[in-house]
C-alpha cells in the first residue's frame, strides 16, 4: 500500500556498484530514520513522484513529489492533497501492473 509520511532531512547513500540498489535515509518529524530502497521515479500528469520501499519489515511503499535540481541534488515533496495522492497512488500502482504483465511475458517467451 502506498503510503505519504511526513519528515524532514534526505540523506542518499550511493552504491559504488551498479547492482546494488539506491539507499535514501528519511528522517521523520519524531526523529525515526527509515532506510529506503528506490524503487522508481515516474511521471504523473506532467510531474515526477518517487517510489521508496522501505527497509522496515512491512510491504509499504512511500511516495513523494520529486524534483531534481541541475546540480544533481534533489528534494522530495509531501503529497498533501489527498485527491492528488489517491491520483498518483493509482498510477504508481497501474505501471506496476504493466511491468508484472511484461515480467509474465518476457518469462513465457524463455
Amino acid at each position: 500500500m502506498a503510503e505519504d509520511k511526513g519528515r524532514e532531512e534526505v540523506e542518499v547513500t550511493e552504491e559504488e556498484d551498479d547492482e546494488e540498489p539506491e539507499i535514501i535515509t528519511l528522517e521523520f518529524e519524531d526523529d525515526t530514520k527509515v532506510d529506503c530502497e528506490v524503487m522508481g521515479i515516474f511521471d504523473y500528469d506532467g510531474k515526477d513522484y518517487i517510489a521508496l520501499i522501505p527497509d522496515d519489515g512491512t510491504d509499504d511503499v512511500y511516495i513523494y513529489g520529486y524534483q531534481e535540481y541541475d546540480d544533481g541534488s534533489f528534494e522530495l515533496e509531501d503529497i498533501e492533497d489527498d485527491e492528488l495522492f489517491a491520483k498518483v497512488a493509482a498510477e504508481f500502482e497501474s505501471i506496476m501492473a504493466e511491468e508484472d504483465e511484461d515480467g509474465e511475458e518476457d518469462a513465457k517467451d524463455e
